[in-house]
C-alpha cells in the first residue's frame, strides 16, 4: 500500500488544501493528514477542532485518514506511518523557495521518503487559511473559499 503524508496547520483547511488531498488520493493508496500544533503561528482553531472540520469533510473518503501532530519532524511522522512521499502544496513562486529547502532538508533526513508538490487548481491559487482568516474577520463572505463546515466554524469562532 502506498501511502503519503500530507503536513499542514489547516488553520482553516481551504477548497486549495481539499484539492491537493482530492489529487493525491488519486494517486496513493492512502493519504494522511498531519494537521501541525503549530503554536508558532498562532492559530486560531486547536489541533482538535482542525482534526474533527476536517475528518467531517473527508469522511466519506476511506482513503484520507486525519491525525495531529507535534513536536516531531514531518519526516518521522512519514516513517511512522510507512508514508513513501510528503505531499506539498505551491500556490506561487514566493512558496517555492521555502518548500524547495524544506523538501532539501527532508530528503537529506530521509532519502527514501520523496517530496511531492501539488499546485491547486488555477482558480484556487490565490487562496490562503491567512487571506480567508482575515476575510471572515471582517464579516466577508468566505463560501467560495471553504466547505460550509469549516464557514460556520469560522463565524462562529469569530464572534466569540
Amino acid at each position: 500500500m502506498k501511502t503519503a503524508i500530507y503536513p499542514g496547520s489547516f488553520d482553516p483547511i481551504t477548497f486549495g488544501h481539499i484539492d491537493i488531498v482530492e489529487r493525491a488520493a488519486s494517486l496513493f493508496d492512502k493519504v494522511i493528514l498531519g494537521v501541525a500544533e503549530s503554536q508558532s503561528k498562532n492559530p486560531l482553531f486547536s489541533v482538535d477542532e482542525r482534526i474533527e472540520l476536517i475528518s467531517d469533510i473527508f469522511k466519506d473518503n476511506l482513503k484520507i485518514e486525519v491525525i495531529g501532530y507535534s513536536k516531531q519532524l514531518t519526516v518521522d511522522l512519514a516513517r511512522d506511518n510507512n508514508a513513501i512521499a510528503i505531499i506539498r502544496g505551491l500556490r506561487a513562486v514566493a512558496d517555492f523557495e521555502y518548500e524547495f529547502q524544506l523538501a532539501t532538508m527532508n530528503r537529506s533526513l530521509a532519502p527514501d521518503i520523496e517530496s511531492i508538490f501539488f499546485t491547486p487548481k488555477d482558480t484556487l491559487i490565490y487562496v490562503s487559511s491567512s487571506l480567508v482568516k482575515e476575510i471572515a474577520t471582517f464579516g466577508g463572505d468566505v463560501s467560495r473559499f471553504v466547505p460550509e463546515n469549516v464557514k460556520t466554524a469560522l463565524n462562529n469562532k469569530i464572534a466569540n
